[in-house]
């Protein structure tokens, strides 16, 4: 007589199981060590080589070379108008993103493209073309020159450009998250009372906070370090309108390596600092929204 269990049906072998389970790409340990490789061969060991170099400086020549006058005006210029273009970026990228995400409209495929812009246009071409545009004899320039406006060859001209760089970032970063937001939740709030405003600030702003946080840091993280686009329009005046990658590639015209090492390292240390802080408010921001 044939029990329950002769007539059991056979488990599965393992093999074809993990046959199955086999994925498009290689194991754990393959890509974590091509990742590593990679890592290493584009951002560790060149910034390695740059604090080394640094290190091979007494203190008293760091300092010289990082607090001199024309340096720490560069300084205050670079992350300051980065900071004025990234705030600038995240409410006008705030905007184009929820125009391309909740309307539609004849062009809207090439306003969108249009974002990208300043992705593929070579920073230089910006640069001469916001200089051609905002020069006393510019297009809208001469129309702002008599009035005593000036937006070319100073501050002004660099914070636009950083502007104009930065904004793909937020839009880009943005758009995404507002895509994903449930509407239902912003109809449920109009349902029960709340204003226009309450219903962003309590509802959607929540949810795009981080975006508008990360959005924000790419901005000003390509600001620091931008070159192209701000040396045409900055007008390049010490003390006045310089920036700190003009700084260093002055000094390394200058073969002063170590000078420029060190104030490359400077900018590395203060823009890690921000951008850690900035990542810890994401991460504030996140919990705070799940909970």
């Amino acid at each position: 007589m044939m029990t329950t269990a002769s007539l059991a049906v056979p488990s599965t072998p393992a093999a074809p199981r993990r046959r199955a389970a086999r994925r498009v790409l290689p194991g754990f340990n393959i890509t974590l060590g091509y990742t590593l490789l990679y890592l290493s061969l584009v951002v560790l060991i060149p910034l390695s080589a740059l604090l080394l170099k640094t290190f091979a400086m007494t203190w008293a020549e760091f300092w010289a070379a990082v607090s001199a006058p024309r340096v720490l005006a560069a300084f205050r210029l670079s992350f300051g108008a980065s900071l004025l273009a990234a705030g600038a970026n995240v409410v006008a990228g705030l905007l184009v993103a929820w125009v391309l995400v909740r309307y539609s409209f004849p062009g809207k495929k090439i306003v969108d493209a249009l974002v990208d812009l300043p992705f593929a246009l070579p920073t230089a071409v910006a640069g001469i073309a916001l200089t051609a545009i905002l020069a006393d004899n510019g297009w809208i320039g001469q129309w702002l020159a008599p009035l005593g406006i000036q937006l070319a060859f100073n501050p002004k001209g660099i914070v636009i450009a950083l502007i104009f760089i930065g904004l793909p970032f937020v839009v880009r970063t943005v758009q995404p998250v507002l895509e994903d937001t449930e509407k239902e939740l912003e109809e449920a709030a109009a349902c029960l009372g709340a204003t226009r405003g309450q219903t962003f600030r309590h509802v959607i702003f929540p949810a795009i906070a981080p975006a508008l946080l990360t959005g924000f840091a790419m901005a000003f993280a390509r600001g620091v370090g931008e070159y192209g686009s701000v040396i045409f329009i900055a007008g390049n005046m010490p003390m006045v309108s310089e920036i700190v990658p003009l700084i260093i590639i002055g000094k390394l015209e200058q073969y002063d390596y170590a000078g420029a090492t060190a104030v490359a390292s400077m900018m590395l240390l203060v823009s890690f600092v921000m951008l850690l802080v900035i990542n810890g408010l994401q991460a504030w921001q996140r919990r705070r929204h799940g909970a």
